[in-house]
This record gives C-alpha cells, sequence and structure tokens, in this order.
C-alpha cells in the first residue's frame, strides 16, 4: 500500500462554523465549498479535514447511539507554548490548558464552535530520558 494523502472527515452541524474555527486559529484553508461539505488543507499538514453537514434524518438503524466513538483531531507541532499564547490571545475556545505529561509530552486542547475536539502535542523527552 502506497497512501498518497489522508483526511479526515467531520460531520458537525454548522460546516462553516468549524472551517472558520480551523482557518482562523489552526492556519487552515478552504480547498473545496460546496453545499454541505467544507474541504480544509494546509501546505505543511499531513491530514486534511472534510466538514460535512450533519443530517439529523440520515441515522441508520442498526447504529445504537452508546456505540458512536468519540473523536480527537491532533497536530503535533513545535513550540507549542507560543502556540499556546497565540490561541488564548485569539480568544480560541482552550478546554485543556497547556500542560505536561508525565511522558514528556505537552498538551492542550481546543474545541471548536460545533463541539470537535482538537489535541494540540508536542513531544518534549522528560528529564533523564
Amino acid at each position: 500500500m502506497n497512501i498518497i494523502a489522508s483526511s479526515v472527515s467531520l460531520t458537525v452541524g454548522d460546516p462553516a462554523a468549524s472551517s472558520r474555527f480551523f482557518t482562523s486559529h489552526l492556519g487552515f484553508r478552504e480547498v473545496l465549498v460546496a453545499e454541505g461539505v467544507i474541504h480544509l488543507s494546509r501546505d505543511d499538514a499531513a491530514t486534511d479535514l472534510v466538514v460535512l453537514e450533519k443530517d439529523p434524518e440520515a441515522r441508520p438503524a442498526a447504529r445504537q447511539p452508546d456505540a458512536q466513538a468519540d473523536v480527537v483531531v491532533c497536530f503535533s507541532v513545535t513550540d507549542l507554548a507560543a502556540e499556546y499564547e497565540r490561541l488564548r490571545r485569539e480568544g480560541a475556545r482552550i478546554t485543556v490548558p497547556l500542560r505536561q505529561e508525565p511522558w514528556g509530552e505537552w498538551v492542550l486542547r481546543l474545541a471548536d464552535p460545533n463541539g470537535v475536539v482538537i489535541q494540540i502535542v508536542e513531544w518534549v523527552p522528560p528529564a533523564g530520558a
């Protein structure tokens, strides 16, 4: 298998709100805007995002409400402390402030207007590693 591109599809109630969040705070750009779908990309990102409008009528009968998975979109960056300050100044909805995990990873979490969880991380080896 030779994977040449990847994307994550996010089904939300208001695709335009999610697009504004990702373009304003995370540097994505709109590649395609059509009815019910917005394709977002970055030149330096390994994954594109496709934001789809949720259709409340399209719920498969076999799908149980408690069987849905929670999704976290995760991006690894450099200089997370500077990104945290920038996002805070811009008024992004930070749900988990910048912190360091015991295994060395620095992490913060955001949520877009539709509740999509975005985790931004920077790997810093723990002392003595």
